[in-house]
């Protein structure tokens, strides 16, 4: 149960043999203790704490659980009979476990259904509870009652199907293990239906002991260890650049702090942070000239430069660009005080730091006024630079507050007599970015001429393509509409491959004010500017539907329209160096997929380009065509959480899976595999029966019930050192590992990638 206690003592891991007199003792107190912490004031349990205590969504499996563990049937369970069923499921035989799953499937429907649709059931120890059938069984499992179970763990799974489907699973299940064809499942047949599919009966023993004992924490997530040569391997270029930076700064320290030795310490402290300044204030905005970084992409400096870590780095200098001016006032400030202690000073200490009347700085004596003004800038770009600012709803602040880089840079024109020699060629580089930006987005008339509404609050948007916009696989953009907020920018993954020449796709999911702003002005049913030929677009939208027959998008969330927008790039990504790998792994979570549903699409193109077919006898082979593709191999893992996400790009993998459908599991250049979050796997007694059902569906129908695809989609997560295990068996070449989701499952896939020497690239904006 997932209760307080000390479950690193005693928990599932710890349960699978058998214990020492000694542990079993802690056991024994150990449950003790739990049952005081859930027990009602009358020492026993009761329905309600029994479902609370186990956090179950479908209230069958704690009903049944709680009927197998009242043994007297007294409506509540005591001390003495949680410590019998807990021994059971944990010293017992895996034959007992599995009497006890048998149990929990094999039910009177009627009486069942009868039960739970009651309020009092369980409510006290009445004759009722007493003598309710949940408890008892028939001895067999017909198909009524096993679909009854199939239905709750669908439930529990956040699954939905439909009931025609439901139907399909049951009869798949039940055939399977109705070996007599005598209409009902014995245990004996259930025993070897489980032993039809290996793990099961020993994940079994896991899974009772993991529902029924608290959850060992859990394991510290691997950390690599620093200067291996691994570490080396993927950080290189990182580490170099670091040190460079370190150094420069030593260097220019040192020598601002030397040419003023003779005005005291304060000063040299002041002189040294201030020349520091000087770099970074105008250096940091080398690191967001996007335009720039993605024409260097495509030169060897890329092998050189950590051109993906430009945020981290331009992160890194923020940080030190605000302890530097820290640093930098209070020097000043120990000086002022120093100088405003001496008898012949005509200034007081405020007058030094806050006014013009002491002359100090280049400009009109301006340099204590702008140093004030510069360190509250600053303090107020850092606060609303914050993750917990632009991650939660409140983009804008950071996004109008980071604005303010200009005023920044016109006091330290103003502060210092050097800035503007430091600030002249980044500059000039950054305004002739943002002129060539603004002039190109003006270029022509772009406009969005489809609209998707997806499952989960997912905005697709369909852009005519402008004739100039020529862009690579993964690479993103920046998007305005006016008709959203005029002057905001953001930036998205494209999600199109480069070969379709007419529109550009951008999948958008509701996160922030704008986005949520976007996916509600097209949740009406007439939208803005729709246009007059709107027959004429009916019947192009139904074409286009034709293409995938099984993920038609409903009418209502399919619209049509003609609104005004702008667009910025395109930009280059870490994914551009997926083409140059040998084995590639791309991973999206979530929307993450979003860079590589425009990687697939485009792979897929090159591959088929490059087979060729003898059209007598049929035998195809891969001919070489200057495409710059070395892939050898592309592992393709999707995680969602939900059901519906899977919605969003299924049409895109089927026809994937469509373009391969002539070749064997083994020559399969693509492969793909699904996740599901939310999904229970078969290690969890409240899964196993509808996990074991999809299989035999997915082999008979050779597709998944989940997402209609092939692949048959996997539940929970994936066992990522077993996955890189296989990968690496695999041997198709240098593997290199491409990663588009959370900042916490990253540092999880690059853990993993630094074990086996994998190279690791996260998408970043």
């Amino acid at each position: 149960m997932n209760m307080s206690g000390d479950p690193a003592q005693i928990g599932p891991e710890g349960c699978r043999g058998t214990m020492s007199a000694k542990e079993d003792a802690r056991w024994l107190r150990w449950v003790t203790q739990q049952f005081k912490t859930i027990a009602g004031e009358d020492g026993e349990i009761s329905l309600q704490e029994f479902k609370s205590a186990l956090h179950v969504k479908e209230s069958f499996f704690a009903e049944r659980f709680f009927a197998l563990f009242d043994s007297d049937r007294s409506g509540t369970i005591t001390l003495q009979e949680l410590q019998e069923a807990l021994a059971l499921l944990i010293h017992g035989s895996p034959m007992d476990k599995l009497k006890f799953l048998f149990q929990v499937y094999d039910i009177d429907v009627c009486a069942w259904q009868g039960a739970s649709a009651g309020t009092e059931w369980g409510a006290g120890a009445g004759s009722h509870a007493a003598s309710s059938p949940l408890g008892t069984g028939s001895g067999s499992i017909d198909p009524d009652e096993l679909r009854t179970v199939l239905q709750s763990c669908l439930r529990e799974s956040a699954i939905s199907l439909p009931d025609e489907k439901l139907d399909q699973l049951t009869l798949a299940l039940f055939e399977s293990a109705d070996k007599d064809g005598n209409g009902a499942i014995t245990f004996e047949e259930l025993r070897d239906e489980l032993q039809r599919f290996p793990g099961v009966m020993e994940n079994l023993t896991i899974s009772a002991a993991h529902w029924l004992v608290a959850p060992a924490p859990c394991p510290r997530p691997h950390r690599p260890r620093q200067l291996t040569r691994a570490y080396w391997h993927n950080h290189r270029s990182h580490l170099f650049c670091l040190a460079a930076y370190a150094g420069l700064h030593v260097l220019l320290f040192a020598l601002a702090a030397g040419a003023n030795s003779h005005l005291g310490a304060s000063v040299m402290v002041a002189k040294g942070c201030g020349q520091c300044l000087n770099f970074d204030c105008s250096f940091i905005v080398v690191l967001m000239l996007r335009r720039c970084l993605t024409w260097l992409r495509a030169t060897w400096l890329a092998q050189v430069l950590p051109l993906d870590q430009n945020i981290q780095f331009h992160q890194l200098m923020g940080y030190v660009v605000v302890g530097l001016s820290l640093v930098h006032t209070m020097a000043h400030i120990v000086n002022f005080v120093l100088q405003a202690q001496v008898e012949a000073s005509p200034f007081q200490f405020w007058e030094l730091l806050l006014t013009t009347r002491p002359g100090i700085g280049w400009v009109h004596g301006s340099a204590s006024p702008t140093g004030v003004a510069l360190l509250l800038l600053l303090l107020l770009m850092f606060i609303c630079s914050s993750s917990c600012i632009r991650r939660s709803g409140h983009f804008e602040v950071f996004y109008w507050t980071h604005l303010s880089y200009l005023l920044v840079w016109l006091l330290l024109i103003f502060h210092g007599p050097n800035f503007w020699k430091w600030l002249l060629v980044p500059g000039i580089l950054f305004f002739l970015e943002k002129a060539i930006g603004l002039a190109v987005s003006h270029m022509a008339a772009v406009c969005i001429m489809e609209v998707n509404l997806l499952p989960s609050k997912v905005t697709h948007l369909l852009i005519k393509r402008p004739p100039f916009f020529h862009y690579r696989p993964g690479d993103y953009l920046y998007l305005n509409i006016p008709t959203i907020a005029r002057y905001e920018w953001h930036p998205f993954t494209i999600s199109s491959a480069p070969e379709q020449k007419d529109t550009i796709w951008l999948h958008i999911r509701s996160q922030g004010q704008w986005t949520n702003r976007l996916y509600e002005s097209f949740k009406v049913s007439d939208p803005l500017d729709c246009g007059s030929k709107r027959l004429s677009r009916s019947v192009t939208m139904r074409k286009s539907q034709r293409l995938s027959k099984g993920s038609k998008i409903l009418l209502e969330n399919h619209q049509f329209c003609n609104i005004k927008c702008y667009i910025d790039g395109p930009y280059g990504t870490p994914t551009r160096r997926i083409f140059a790998s040998e084995h590639a792994v791309l991973i999206g979570a979530g929307i993450g997929i979003t860079p590589f549903a425009s990687i697939l699409q485009s792979i897929m193109y090159r591959h088929q380009k490059r087979k060729h077919t003898c059209p007598n006898c049929q035998h195809s082979w891969i001919e070489g065509v200057q495409d710059n593709m070395k892939l050898q191999k592309v592992d393709f893992i999707w995680i969602n959480r939900d059901q519906q996400s899977f919605e969003w790009f299924v049409s895109l993998l089927t026809k994937l899976e469509m373009d391969q459908a002539q070749e064997t599991q083994h020559d399969r250049f693509l492969e793909l595999h699904m996740y599901m979050t939310s999904a229970l796997g078969k290690n969890d007694m409240k899964a196993i029966g509808l996990q074991m059902a999809l299989d035999l569906l997915a082999n008979k129908e050779k597709k998944d019930s989940i997402t209609g695809l092939q692949t048959r989609t996997q539940p929970g997560r994936p066992d990522w050192s077993k996955v890189f295990q296989k990968v690496a068996a695999e041997k198709k070449g240098k593997v290199q590992v491409f990663f588009c989701g959370s900042p916490a499952l990253a540092k999880v896939l690059k853990g993993h990638c630094e074990k086996f020497s994998f190279r690791f690239f996260q998408e970043n904006f």
